[in-house]
């Protein structure tokens, strides 16, 4: 690949000053020889968080400060890809510390054209020997980390928000990440689902290791509601009947179902799932088969 640019894509919300800039800190000492651009898009953060890059403070004056309303995990990532320059999309959380040649590998990675996806194995600060090499779906479609290292770089059904790679090309050709989606959750599946389902093929990195700050809740207020109700839409959105109907039956002993169902039928879920269904080259029989999902 000629001219590779990477445009890294860091969503912010109440993350506090110190995360983000344990972040950057990290990245802006990384790989200085590789061409890339950094966006740190302010989703209407309440915290001051990313108020010291309003400011071009000494040794952050390179880093790209674009604010957003209140957009939404997908919609602060979207936003950040339309600002960019690159044609590498890089999608990093807020609270992570990647190694020093992360990028070099992943410019090695994108010199193959089958490649249009690329994560790293994600390990957790708290435990760095903890690492997830990408990810999958179970029975009932909940997303399980791969725990076993592969020697190589290695196709995976899912790769995981803390840090997502893809062509420019392929993310266009999707849409990006649901426009649709709520707040917070699942956006991360629906969009590898979506890269396999129209050709595209994603890989784990396991010579990389970025080590992610696991949780135990979100800086702001994230509902079961919103988590299902995009659940519900990566499922229209995708699924076949008999898989659609497997999802209802997943959701619908929980409180508010048909709250959530009634906004689903009521937003343009159905011309979306038109749309892809007839643009797509693979479908979800082919996706399950190929990762051994049962579902």
């Amino acid at each position: 690949m000629s001219k590779v640019m990477f445009s890294v894509i860091i969503p912010v919300k109440n993350e506090g000053t110190q995360n983000v800039k344990m972040t950057l800190d990290s990245m802006l000492q990384a790989n200085p020889d590789i061409n890339h651009e950094i966006i740190v898009v302010d989703d209407n953060s309440n915290d001051g968080c990313c108020d010291f890059l309003r400011y071009r403070n000494k040794g952050y004056e390179k880093v790209i400060l674009v604010k957003s309303p209140g957009l939404g995990a997908a919609g602060a990532r979207n936003l950040g890809a339309e600002y960019s320059r690159g044609n590498i999309l890089v999608f990093c959380d807020a609270h992570i510390t990647v190694p020093p040649d992360w990028l070099a590998v992943f410019s090695t990675d994108f010199s193959h054209d089958i490649v249009d996806g690329v994560s790293p194995g994600i390990g957790s600060m708290a435990d760095p020997n903890a690492v997830g090499y990408g990810q999958t779906w179970n029975g009932q479609l909940e997303c399980k980390w791969l725990s076993t290292k592969f020697n190589r770089l290695t196709q995976v059904a899912l790769l995981p928000g803390g840090c997502m790679a893809f062509r420019r090309e392929a993310f266009d050709r999707v849409g990006g990440f649901d426009r649709g989606f709520l707040v917070w959750g699942h956006e991360d599946e629906e969009i590898s689902f979506k890269m396999w389902l129209f050709g595209h093929n994603l890989y784990v990195e396991p010579d990389v290791k970025v080590l992610h700050l696991f949780r135990p809740r979100h800086p702001y207020p994230v509902t079961m509601t919103h988590i299902h109700y995009n659940f519900l839409r990566l499922a229209c959105s995708h699924l076949n009947e008999e898989r659609l109907a497997k999802a209802f039956n997943i959701l619908k002993k929980h409180a508010g179902f048909e709250q959530i169902l009634s906004s689903i039928c009521l937003s343009n879920v159905w011309e979306q799932r038109k749309d892809y269904l007839s643009r797509r080259s693979r479908d979800d029989n082919w996706f399950m088969r190929r990762f051994g999902i049962d579902f």
